[in-house]
């Protein structure tokens, strides 16, 4: 296969593929008479495969080693289980940093349904607070 059919049925670009390839997460492909890459069918599989681990949140380097150790044969569920804990573990920490941020933004709507707006003290000190419609004064553009 030649990479624009590869980067078709794979469903990412040329650049991609030869992303990967330099990065080594594909075999370096044999060359055809012409100079052209050519590429074994499985290439598309192993793509999927890295962008589903990627969806999954494993960083490239990861997966460049889980696909390693796959072709090494020494990959096995037991051997892999830790880097699937690794990336529970950051996806739990991003869970409670969106949680504290949504917690922000709800209090701070809240202050602002008050009259209590944050953004109006924090950014000038001294911008008064329409109450009416609670946007802050400002002379720029006056």
């Amino acid at each position: 296969m030649k990479i624009g059919q590869v980067a078709s049925e794979a469903d990412v670009t040329i650049d991609t593929v030869r992303f990967y390839e330099r990065r080594g997460l594909l075999p370096e492909p044999g060359r055809r008479p012409s100079g052209f890459r050519e590429y074994p069918p499985s290439t598309v599989e192993r793509i999927r495969m890295a962008r589903m681990l990627q969806n999954l949140g494993f960083t490239l380097d990861e997966i460049i080693e889980m696909l390693h150790a796959h072709d090494a044969g020494t990959a096995t569920c037991d051997s892999e289980q830790w880097r699937l804990e690794g990336a529970l573990d950051r996806i739990d920490t991003k869970i409670a940093e969106l949680r504290r941020t949504r917690r922000l933004i709800t209090t701070t709507i809240q202050e602002c349904r008050t009259g209590q707006c944050r953004f109006a003290t924090r950014l000038g000190g001294d911008v008064p607070v329409d109450r009416s419609n609670g946007t802050a004064e400002s002379s720029i553009g006056r």
